[in-house]
C-alpha cells in the first residue's frame, strides 16, 4: 500500500520512515519534499493562497501516483492541509499533529509543547481542544544545528530548552517530525512521557486504512 509523505523540511523524511519501518513495515512510503515552503513561510510570516495552491499541486500529484493516503509532516501549514483534505476526500489526509494531539489529550490536561520551528507555536495550539492547557517552548538554535548537520547539538538544545519549561505538565508533545530524534533526551531531561508526531501519525493512518 503506497503512502505519500509530503514534507516542507528536509529533516522530516528520516523520522517518519523509521516510524513506518517499526510500526507499519508493509506500507510503501513515497516522499515529496519542497523545503522552500518553510523558508517562504518564515520570510513572509503568514500563510498565503499561493502556498495553499502549492500544497494542492503536491497532493494531487501524490494521489495520481496511486497513493492510498497522505501524511503531511509540516506542522505550520494546517489550513493548507485542510484544503487538501477537502479536495481529495474521502482519501485519508492527515495533518502531522492530529494523531499526536489525540494521544496528548488522553495523557492529561497540561501539555508541554516543544518546537524547533518557531511559527509552529502560533499555528499548532488551535489544533488542541478546549480544556487543554499548553505550555509552549521554542528550542532556539536546535533547527539551525540540525541544518548544519550537528544532530547531537540539536538534541542537546532541545533537552536544555525542555528541562525547566514544563514543570507540572502531564506530558511533552514534540511539534516537529525532525524533533522526534530528541525524544529520549527530552524524556531524560524532563522525566515526563514524550509524544512524537511520527509514531502517533503512523498509528492513526494505519488504523484508518486497514479498517
Amino acid at each position: 500500500m503506497r503512502i505519500a509523505l509530503i514534507h516542507a523540511l528536509r529533516h522530516s523524511p528520516p523520522p517518519i520512515e523509521a516510524a513506518l519501518a517499526r510500526l507499519w513495515p508493509e506500507a510503501r512510503p513515497m516522499n515529496l519534499l519542497d523545503d522552500s515552503l518553510s523558508a517562504d513561510l518564515a520570510r513572509e510570516g503568514r500563510l498565503t493562497p499561493a502556498m495553499t495552491g502549492r500544497f494542492l499541486t503536491l497532493a494531487r500529484y501524490a494521489a495520481g501516483t496511486g497513493a492510498r493516503g497522505i501524511l503531511f509532516t509540516c506542522s505550520a501549514f494546517g489550513p493548507c492541509i485542510e484544503a487538501v483534505a477537502r479536495d481529495l476526500a474521502p482519501m485519508p489526509v492527515l495533518k502531522p499533529n492530529e494523531a499526536m494531539v489525540e494521544e496528548a489529550v488522553a495523557a492529561g490536561k497540561r501539555i508541554g509543547l516543544l518546537a524547533s520551528f518557531a511559527p509552529t507555536l502560533a499555528s499548532m495550539p488551535p489544533e488542541f481542544p478546549p480544556g487543554v492547557t499548553l505550555v509552549p517552548c521554542h528550542a532556539e538554535g536546535a533547527l539551525a544545528a540540525l541544518d548544519a548537520g550537528d544532530g547531537a547539538a540539536h538534541d542537546r538544545l532541545a533537552a536544555e530548552a525542555a528541562r525547566h519549561a514544563f514543570a507540572g505538565c502531564d506530558a511533552v508533545a514534540l511539534a516537529q517530525f525532525s524533533l522526534a530524534r530528541a525524544a529520549g533526551a527530552v524524556a531524560a531531561a524532563t522525566g515526563l512521557p514524550v509524544l512524537t508526531t511520527p509514531d502517533s501519525a503512523v498509528r492513526k493512518l494505519r488504523r484508518l486504512l486497514e479498517r
